[in-house]
């Protein structure tokens, strides 16, 4: 069995390539190397030289009907992920070449046995809220004037009666709110859409923030561990956004890796969307003194910066009952994975100014804005 997988020189890609090698596929990578990811555009020294690897764009039709020649199998992982307000190009990456895959397979009659692609729990945007009363909301962002005035929890939408309080999100809610999530729902849709009318059995896996060795330090979109790691290891305390209560739900690369193995491997998966979480609630502060934790840190106080990000949501959990209903479960929890990346961050080269260099960026683009600031 030969694999393709798309962004496979990325974190999650090239982890599940080590996975498919490991259980006797061919496997061929197609990855763009782009920055700030992959610096200087270089394949990693972590990618095994056993990869059949193909530098180009997924976007390309050509080079991606090149990629898929041969291959029994589609892991699609290439994405696009930013803060810039370059919408197109969120459609164009994660929307538009999922639609080029199966329209390659449809037209060009390619013997593929199975798509999986990676969508994400930015899908749901604010997930699934409960009212004072018991009635089910799926709330819009919050406002720029609320998040301003220091008022984090969702308001109650009209005809709802507060507190509102999160719930357990499965498959079925769909609420995305930013131009990453809105790419991702539209890949999902092309995905089961087509993989039904075609025959072409397909999964889309909805990943909660993943967490493990070999997450750039360059990505400025790659999530809590990645900037706190990264704080204590400059010997600073991290910035903590709000008031520290978000609830977030990690999840380990190596269950992510099991999950995405799982489901290639028999068809009880096919034509579902599986959220893919750590399956347990986890507040920013609590997440921050575990890395404290790991560091050595063990005078760490979790206090609140007087900053917020605008566009995060409140809090979010994927239910990832579905999923553990074929036989899954996550193994590993964030002490674990933290771990995993202190001695993963330990062996990189000079890491420089890369925090303060994101954290001004963000502050240009203002998604970092300072609670009652004009």
């Amino acid at each position: 069995m030969k694999a393709l997988v798309t962004g496979g020189a990325g974190f999650i890609g090239s982890h599940t390539a080590d996975a498919l090698l490991a259980r006797g596929y061919d496997v061929r990578v197609l990855d763009s190397l782009e920055e700030p990811v992959h610096q200087g555009g270089q394949i990693p020294g972590y990618l095994d030289p056993k990869i059949e690897f193909i530098h180009g764009d997924v976007c390309d039709q050509t080079v991606l009907l090149e990629a898929l020649q041969g291959c029994d199998v589609v892991y699609h992982f290439a994405a696009f992920q930013d803060y810039l307000p370059i919408f197109s190009r969120f459609f164009l990456v994660n929307a538009v070449s999922t639609a080029s895959i199966f329209e390659l397979i449809v037209r060009e009659g390619l013997p593929i046995k199975k798509v999986v692609v990676a969508s994400s729990q930015a899908a749901m945007g604010e997930g699934l809220y409960k009212d004072a009363q018991g009635k089910t909301a799926l709330p819009d962002i919050r406002s720029h004037e609320q998040l301003k005035s220091g008022e984090w929890d969702i308001r109650p939408p009209a005809g709802f009666a507060g507190p509102m309080q999160y719930q357990h999100s499965d498959e079925i809610v769909s609420n995305p709110q930013n131009p990453y999530g809105l790419s991702k729902i539209s890949q999902e849709s092309i995905t089961m859409q087509m993989g039904r009318r075609y025959g072409i059995p397909s999964v889309a896996m909805r990943y909660s923030i993943v967490q493990g060795p070999r997450q750039s330090v360059h990505n400025a979109y790659s999530g809590a561990c990645r900037i706190f790691s990264l704080s204590f290891h400059e010997g600073r305390d991290p910035s903590i956004y709000e008031d520290g209560q978000q609830v977030r739900d990690f999840v380990n690369i190596e269950d992510v890796v099991a999950a995405n193995i799982l489901v290639m491997e028999g068809d009880r998966a096919n034509f579902n969307v599986f959220n893919v979480g750590g399956d347990k609630a986890i507040t920013v502060s609590e997440f921050a003194e575990t890395v404290a934790s790991v560091f050595g840190r063990n005078d760490f106080e979790s206090v609140p910066c007087g900053k917020f990000r605008f566009g995060d949501t409140r809090h979010i959990r994927s239910d990832v009952s579905k999923l553990k209903a074929l036989g899954w479960s996550p193994q590993r929890d964030t002490r674990y994975s933290v771990e995993a990346y202190r001695e993963w961050l330990s062996g990189t080269e000079s890491l420089g100014e890369i925090l303060k260099h994101a954290e001004a960026q963000m502050e240009k683009l203002n998604v970092v804005q300072s609670v009652g600031a004009s």
